[in-house]
């Protein structure tokens, strides 16, 4: 086989993983293979990894398959159990250096600082030592998790050597982005607060050089969607068009689930709805049997990424009331933005984190925490709210949207690398 002029390969974690970020490393390889790049990959982790670490996965028979030309890499392990951790790591670095060893023009882009970016670091280090000469640039993406989470948690430790060694790694790259401006601003003010202790000077760096580069859509997912697969989808599950809140992501307290179940316990507008908690998480068997007598909340835990969208489509309302949370903090909400590309009911939910950007003032905005406010909300939707007026809503929430489209999010990530591209996420 001839050598490709132009490779993405994607450090992810990849499906079978429920999360925003293998979405983003599928539709950046899907649209890579319009742009030019002749040889994707997505290099990521073994499933047996995945499952031990307790991630939500999506049943391994029901994942949507890649485009011919996607080729998903799953390195097994170097060397044996008494190396315990560091061992798929280097089976992941090793794998990258073996790519970067050939004369292929490259782009690395990590998309979590923890542990991608140093899969990449320490790839382009190696094969630079070594000899190879790769012509590459290097792209590092906080996607948000990897700052409220562990760089959060270095600073509440008191593990400032930790900060410095993530900083260090994430400034030595050609480009830094963040998934959101509430993201670059996090990054920001814990990079003062290391420089604060530790007499550092990254804060100025991140200033200088941190962009924004949201989150990309699959929006034709979402958009024109058939009415008749819309009312079977419906059909299957018992529901009725405009008869359900819809609740359509990781069931975890941050997500303001809790606050959502007591809500529709205390709406006027309950009698005609259902409320339909879709997604898996650490909270789902509590919710469970806590609501076990209450028959008009379902839970979904099997909804697969074509369905996605029906039920969006066929709600009265998308709630996500998410709020801040010691161990997580909202930093876009992709979910958000696909209900408003699917045109189903106004979405309800807050002001936390980078959600505002995600939503961009087309949301009914309640108070973080508060199930009376998500309440009224509903009832607002539900029981005053005009058919002229729930229309005029969606519109301007798709339009808005439509913005983060992935192929937009694409030429706008890759407009200044002009190469091929290593995406870690």
């Amino acid at each position: 086989m001839s050598r490709p002029n132009r490779r993405l390969v994607i450090v992810v974690r990849a499906d079978p993983v429920i999360c925003g970020h293998s979405g983003e490393a599928r539709n950046l390889a899907e649209v890579a293979l319009t742009r030019g790049f002749d040889d994707v990959r997505l290099l990521t982790w073994p499933i047996p990894v995945l499952q031990a670490a307790g991630l939500p996965l999506k049943p391994l028979d029901r994942i949507l398959p890649y485009s011919e030309g996607i080729t998903v890499e799953r390195p097994e392990p170097v060397g044996d159990y008494r190396v315990p951790d560091g061992r798929y790591l280097a089976g992941l670095t090793g794998r990258l250096v073996e790519l970067l060893a050939e004369p292929v023009r490259t782009t690395c882009v990590s998309m979590y600082l923890a542990p991608h970016d140093a899969v990449v670091r320490d790839a382009v280090d190696a094969a630079r030592a070594a000899g190879y000469a790769p012509d590459v640039h290097t792209i590092a993406k906080a996607v948000g998790s990897d700052v409220t989470n562990v760089i959060r948690s270095c600073l509440h430790e008191r593990r400032f050597g930790a900060a410095v060694v993530l900083f260090t790694r994430f400034l030595a790259n050609d480009q830094v982005i963040a998934v959101s401006e509430y993201t670059r601003q996090e990054i920001i003010a814990c990079a003062e607060a290391v420089d604060a202790h530790c007499g550092t000077r990254f804060a100025r760096q991140c200033v200088r050089r941190i962009s924004v580069s949201y989150p990309p859509i699959d929006t034709s997912a979402y958009l024109d969607l058939d009415p008749a697969l819309v009312e079977a989808a419906l059909r299957r599950r018992g529901l009725e068009r405009d008869g359900y809140v819809l609740f359509l992501s990781r069931v975890t307290r941050a997500k303001g689930v809790y606050d959502l179940v007591d809500a529709f316990a205390r709406c006027q507008a309950r009698s005609r709805l259902k409320l339909v908690v879709a997604g898996k998480g650490p909270e789902l068997e509590h919710l469970q049997a806590i609501t076990r007598h209450d028959d008009r909340i379902l839970f979904l835990t099997d909804v697969e990424d074509e369905e996605k969208p029906l039920l969006m489509n066929g709600c009265a309302v998308y709630a996500l009331p998410t709020k801040p949370e010691p161990d997580f903090v909202e930093t876009f909400g992709i979910a958000l933005t696909e209900n408003m590309l699917a045109g189903g009911g106004p979405v309800i939910t807050t002001t936390t984190g980078g959600v505002g950007e995600a939503v961009g003032g087309t949301a009914i905005l309640v108070e973080a925490g508060n199930p009376s406010h998500i309440a009224a909300a509903i009832d607002r939707v539900v029981l005053h709210m005009s058919a002229e007026e729930r229309k005029l809503m969606a519109d301007r929430a798709r339009e808005h949207a439509l913005s983060f489209d992935r192929v937009r999010v694409f030429d706008g990530l890759f407009a200044t690398a002009g190469q091929a591209v290593v995406l870690t996420g």
